[in-house]
Formats: structure tokens, sequence, C-alpha cells
């Protein structure tokens, strides 16, 4: 069945007898299947593949294809093409023209892909250029020389041997530091693979070398946990650790700033607080930011411009396989820390339908009679679309559980209510913790063993794998409890992964399998150009190839100023200065 809108002008057009050929969305209603204002043709006489484009009030996708088509008519018989032709032969690419020409009007699917390849190739060539240029533009400039190696000193002091995974990656650290050029360097450990360690160890050789040090936590929580574990690893060496967040009373932020100016701090840990001008260090020689992908290129740039040549550590327990750490942090020097400290338990894992909901509730009511503590995680903060939510599932636990203390943490509490309930958790005053994923990152408490998580198909693998580390940071075995209805393939690979696996490099690589890259580029999610052709999902290929040319041509010609380079420096510039990236600058 066919719907018009302008009949009188449709019959006109349509002669009866003739064969045409309608297309466009099918509907099914009433037991019929329907088309509204379908576009057609006579039989034989079809367009071939026609494009849609996003629209907006009155601009339809028709009056886009007619302007994009006349478009493509003015387009001179040859067009510079910013990929070299040795490039696209290579790599075989084609012509700029034939992209344009048949990413808006292909021929054929097969013409359309190699339209898309091509565009997405440059895409993330230009992507990964831009990236370079900026690791590069790092390494042009000066910083503070680390003049002493001092790092054997500090592991003496700890009351525990290091890791060989923790000692290279602070090695590797400090070896940049000596260089004479700017560290940018991002350390990539597994949950409790002990990066704090290494932060310390970092610190402590600045230090000792006659500069300050700053570290910032995405989190009010995750800033007085790192201050705390700080404190305790450089008590040791005598080293002051100075707290500046955004919920602290004025006159205690005016003491800190002024010790931090005067050189009496040599190291401040803090939350955003750490970016407002009117903090100034009298020789900021090292920043160092926790969990990366809170936080965009600009934020980490704007607290290294306060010391200029300052180094800058990143520090990311969420483990992303190489290729696409190379797309993400392309602009860093990576670390990897894959070995976890000796003597941890692994946890087990489990995974239950709600029917059994009782019995794993039961499970943690046991643990908590032996002194244990626990965690559990609800997806949502209101109530509504049969998913838990955390004040309600809280409230409904304590008439379950009457004899047990629970709280509930989510999102959009007040900072001091959030650090109020986490410092009543951690000195052991709440047995079960119910919260969102506000627990996901950083959160310590040795002596919580049971992490329960609701509609645990919601997340994803690498996010459950974090959610999973917030457990087995003491010496109780702990338990990981996973509950969830979903029956579809997907929901369920992803749950078996996690009850037979615990390393998160591993998981890391089954959740780009089964998920696709796009959480793992939703981490870091300022400071880098959208991606307007290229899917990550099926150009993994095309991004190593693109990440092969950008290293070469940058070797070969660094500013791009060859002539069969300029096409592609503007397009550098372009793409980097409209997504407010420092690549966009010379």
């Amino acid at each position: 069945e066919l719907t018009f809108f302008n009949n009188s002008y449709i019959q006109n057009l349509l002669s009866s007898g003739t064969c045409y050929l309608f297309y466009g969305k099918v509907n099914r209603s009433y037991g019929k299947y329907q088309m509204a204002a379908p576009a057609f043709a006579k039989d034989g006489q079809h367009p071939g593949l026609r494009p849609i484009y996003p629209q907006t009030k009155g601009l339809s996708s028709r009056i886009i294809e007619s302007a994009v088509k006349e478009a493509l008519h003015l387009l001179p018989d040859t067009i510079r093409d910013p990929i070299p032709q040795e490039i696209r032969q290579q790599y075989s690419l084609c012509e700029l023209r034939y992209a344009l020409e048949n990413i808006h009007q292909p021929k054929d699917k097969e013409s359309m892909e190699i339209a898309r390849r091509r565009l997405a190739f440059e895409e993330l060539l230009v992507l990964q250029l831009g990236l370079l240029a900026m690791k590069n533009r790092i390494r042009e400039k000066s910083s503070f020389p680390i003049q002493q190696n001092f790092l054997e000193n500090f592991w003496e002091l700890l009351p525990f041997s290091p890791t060989n995974a923790q000692k290279r990656a602070a090695e590797e650290a400090v070896q940049d530091m000596q260089s004479g050029f700017p560290m940018n360097r991002l350390i990539q450990g597994d949950v409790g693979s002990g990066k704090t360690a290494v932060a310390a160890a970092c610190c402590y050789t600045v230090i000792r070398n006659g500069m300050q040090a700053a570290f910032m936590a995405p989190t009010d929580i995750l800033a007085h946990q790192h201050y705390t574990s700080l404190t305790k690893l450089l008590e040791a060496a005598g080293i002051r650790v100075g707290l500046l967040t955004g919920s602290m009373k004025a006159k205690e932020k005016a003491a800190v700033k002024a010790d931090i100016a005067n050189g009496s701090i040599p190291l401040l840990v803090g939350t955003h607080a750490l970016l407002t001008p009117d903090v100034q260090f009298q020789r900021l020689g090292l920043v160092i930011t926790d969990e990366q992908h809170r936080f965009g290129v600009n934020q980490r740039a704007a607290l290294a411009e306060k010391s200029k040549g300052t180094h800058v550590l990143v520090m990311s327990a969420t483990p992303i396989p190489r290729t696409l750490a190379l797309m993400i942090y392309g602009d860093l020097d990576i670390s990897v820390m894959n070995e976890l400290p000796p003597g941890r338990q692994k946890i087990q894992t489990f995974c239950i339908d709600t029917g059994k909901r009782m019995r794993a509730l039961h499970f943690l009511q046991k643990h908590v009679h032996e002194g244990r503590q626990a965690y559990i995680i609800c997806p949502a903060i209101e109530g509504g679309n049969d998913k838990a939510s955390v004040t309600e599932y809280a409230q409904h636990l304590q008439e379950v559980l009457p004899d047990c203390r629970i709280a509930a943490l989510h999102g959009r509490m007040k900072a001091k209510d959030k650090d109020s309930i986490m410092e009543q958790f951690s000195a052991g005053k709440i047995d079960i913790l119910v919260s969102t994923t506000v627990v996901e990152v950083g959160v310590d408490v040795p002596n919580a063993v049971d992490m329960l998580i609701e509609n645990a198909e919601q997340y994803g693998l690498s996010q459950l794998h974090q959610l999973r580390g917030r457990v087995g940071r003491g010496s109780y075995q702990s338990y990981c409890i996973l509950i969830t209805n979903a029956q579809n393939d997907n929901a369920r690979a992803r749950m078996k992964v996690m009850c037979e696996t615990s390393n998160g490099f591993t998981i890391a690589e089954e959740d780009l399998k089964l998920r696709g890259p796009g959480d793992f580029f939703g981490q870091r999610q300022h400071g880098l150009p959208e991606l307007k052709i290229a899917d990550m999902n099926s150009d993994l290929a095309v991004l190593k190839n693109a990440q092969e040319v950008a290293k070469k041509l940058l070797q070969q010609d660094p500013p791009l100023e060859e002539p069969a380079h300029r096409g592609l420096r503007a397009e550098v510039r372009q793409l980097f200065a409209e997504s407010g990236s420092p690549a966009g600058s010379d």
C-alpha cells in the first residue's frame, strides 16, 4: 500500500499501464506492508543507491542530495589529492574525486565501500599525524631535567618489594625525565597492579631533585584516597603531602595555596581545583593525572602550563588493546604494567539469574557477620524501567537484612555527603554500600570482599572488570556476583569471560571483539576530533595502515612542508583546531 500527500501532482507523473519501481522505508501496519511518500522510477530507470542525509527543519535529505549533486558537477576535472600518489598505490586507495563521487552517488555497493575506505584512511591518517605532531612538539621543548635517579632509594623505603613491572614503569618514566625533554607518558596497569607506588616513586625522584609534583584525581573521593596513600608511602622520606579539593573551606584552601607558592608543600594532591589560576607552584616539575579517561588533553595541558617544560605522567587502570591505545593515546608514550603483586588471591566470579538473588544476599550477610563488607552496584539512580535503583534498592535491602548497616551512594549526591559515606565505609561503619558505578575506579577498602552487580548485562567487560577490582584488595578471599536475566548470546558471552578470566588485558581484547571499540573511545571524550567516516568496529586494519604512514611521513618531513604533504598539513590544522586540541596550532 502506497501513500502520497499530493495526489494530483503524483497522478500527473504516473501513467496507467506503466511498470514502476517504488523505494523508501517499508512499515507493516494492520497486516499490510506500507510506504509513505516513496520515491519512484520507471522500471529499468532506477537511479541506483540513494544517499540519506541528516535532515533539519526546511532542509530535507532530497534537497541536500540535489545540492550535493550540483556541487559534484562543479568539481574541476582534476582535484589536488592530499594523499600522495605513492601512498595511494601502496594501500590500494582510490583518488579523491572518485571517493567524493561514490560516497555521495555510488554506482553500487562495491564502489561505495572503495570510496568509504579511502576517506576513512584519510581521516585516520590526519588524526594520527595530529597526535604524533603533538608528541613531537612536546619533545621540541626543553624541560626540567632530572639530574639524579633516586628510585633505588625509594624502593628501600617501602615495606614491600616492588614487582618487576613497577620497577620497569618507574624506570621508563625517570629516563624520560632525564632526557632533557618533557615526559608525556601513560602508565597502563591492570586493577591492583600498584600504579600508586610508581607514581610515588616518580614524585619522590622529582622532589629529591628540587622540584614540586602535582597529582590530579577526577573526584574528591579519589583525591582523598590518593592523599592518604601517598602520605603513607612518602612519610618515611619526610615528604609533606598537601590536599586541595573544591569542597574544602576557603581558609583551608588559602593556607594550602600559600604553602604551594612558597614551596613548603612539595607534593599537592587535588581535583580540578588544581587548575584554578590562583594555584601557583614555586617550581612544578611533574604533573600526574589519575584515570586518564576522566580528563581531556586540554585539562592535562592546562595543569602542565603552570610551569613550562613540566613532565606529565598519566595513570589508567583501564587496560586497552595496543592498537586502540595508539589511536586514543597517540600523543603519549606507553608503559604497560601487566604483573600483580604476589600473594593476591584470585577473585571468584559467579553469574546467576534474579531468581537466586536472595541466596546471594544471604551470602553477603554471612560475610558481614564475619566482619567483612560488600558493595552492591545498581545501574540507575531513579526508579523505573524495572532497573534496580540505588535509593529504592538500599531501602528494600535494609528490610531484607535488618541486622546489616546499609548506605546508598550515587553521583547526584553532594561531594561532602559522598565523602562522608566513603569515609564511614572505609572505617568499617557501613557493612553494605549500595552504589552506582561511582565506585568503579580507585576506591580502596581492603575489608570489602563481595561485589554484587545488578543488571550486569548493561556493562561492558572492561567496566565489569573495573568494578570487580574494588574487592580482593586485602588478604581475604573475595567474590564477584553478576546478576542478569539476559538471554542474548553477546551478554552471555561477556558473563562467561568474566567468570573464566581475571587478566584485564585479556578482558580488554575480548571486549573489543564482543562490543567493538566504542567504549574505549568514550574513555577519552575531550580533546580528540570526532570521527565522521571511519568506523572503529570495521576499520582497525585501516587504522594500523594509517599509523604506519603517519609515522613514516613525520620521520621524512616533520613539519609536512614538502609540496606533496601540504594538503595533509592543512587538514591536520583544521581538524585539531575544530576540536580545540594543541595540534591545531603551529
